[in-house]
């Protein structure tokens, strides 16, 4: 392991069901990969190459974000999405996020243009035309209803999907970012765990998380920080850190995952679920890109 040593990992979402071909989906995370690989090589700060990542992944229209979201129960489709630097320990989130294209450039804007840490609902909106965010015209026109009516769960369960990156950077920084169209025919209003920070996304100086799932059980048990406490309290290694929130949402009745990179470049992508869309650069240069 070098300075230089890059890694980074990012999900399309752990609501991936048996039996349907994600090939687009796998092809396209593995492209996002090598396009952060590249600009890792080339200098780019951890929480640059995690909001790029993530914006792509909103864009694509292929996942359970941005324009993939579908609509709550009254037609409206409201997002959410986090980040945070590990350097700094800076954090941005919107929740609730109505008419704008990219919910993690929103949440970006909040983090270094604002003194707080999240804006939600109408005030989340005002702040984004106030501060020139790319708004969406058309929603029939725009949103792609990516996975709606594909649902891995009963009629009536917390049927889900999310995107998310983490990164370490050749200078060893950490970041994280997390954005959804959360679960699917949720109620007005209903906010998840991916612009929480500590229950979406964390980062500090030894790991950086992004989870995906029933958000409502990753908020029960601060599942994203948790992985960093488990680290630093209790001595674990990633992957077992990693695992251990897991576990307590599978024993609460819950479902999903999460991805977390560490310091030393090591990746976990652990999930307690059907599947989740995700891939990776290891720290070696390898890179996954996989479904189940």
């Amino acid at each position: 392991m070098t300075a230089k040593t890059v890694a980074m990992a990012l999900h399309g979402g752990a609501g991936a069901k048996r039996g349907r071909d994600y090939g687009r989906e796998i092809a396209h995370m593995r492209t996002l990969i090598e396009a952060g690989r590249e600009r890792l090589r080339a200098g780019a700060p951890a929480l640059e190459v995690a909001v790029e990542t993530v914006a792509a992944l909103e864009l694509s229209g292929l996942y359970v974000a941005g324009r993939g979201a579908s609509p709550n129960t009254v037609g409206r489709y409201e997002l959410d999405a986090c980040l945070m630097d590990g350097a700094s320990g800076k954090a941005g989130s919107v929740a609730a996020l109505q008419g704008y294209q990219s919910p993690i450039a929103v949440a970006r804007a909040v983090m270094e243009r604002t003194p707080h840490v999240m804006l939600a609902g109408d005030g989340a909106a005002a702040f984004a035309q106030a501060h020139g965010m790319a708004p969406i015209q058309d929603d029939a026109a725009w949103f792609t209803h990516a996975g709606q009516g594909e649902s891995n769960l009963p009629p009536g369960m917390l049927a889900h999907g999310t995107v998310g990156c983490v990164v370490r950077d050749d200078q060893g920084r950490l970041a994280a970012a997390t954005s959804t169209g959360g679960v699917f025919f949720k109620l007005p209003g209903r906010v998840g765990d991916s612009p929480i920070i500590a229950a979406g996304a964390w980062a500090d100086g030894r790991c950086a998380v992004s989870c995906t799932g029933q958000g409502e059980y990753f908020i029960r048990v601060a599942a994203a920080v948790q992985v960093a406490h488990r680290m630093r309290w209790g001595g674990q290694a990633l992957a077992e850190a990693a695992q251990g929130p897991l576990d307590e949402i599978a024993a609460l009745g819950g479902d999903g995952g999460l991805i977390a990179v560490d310091v030393d470049g090591d990746v976990a992508m652990p999930f307690v679920s059907q599947g989740m869309k995700r891939a990776a650069l290891l720290a070696d240069g390898t890179i996954v890109s996989e479904a189940f």
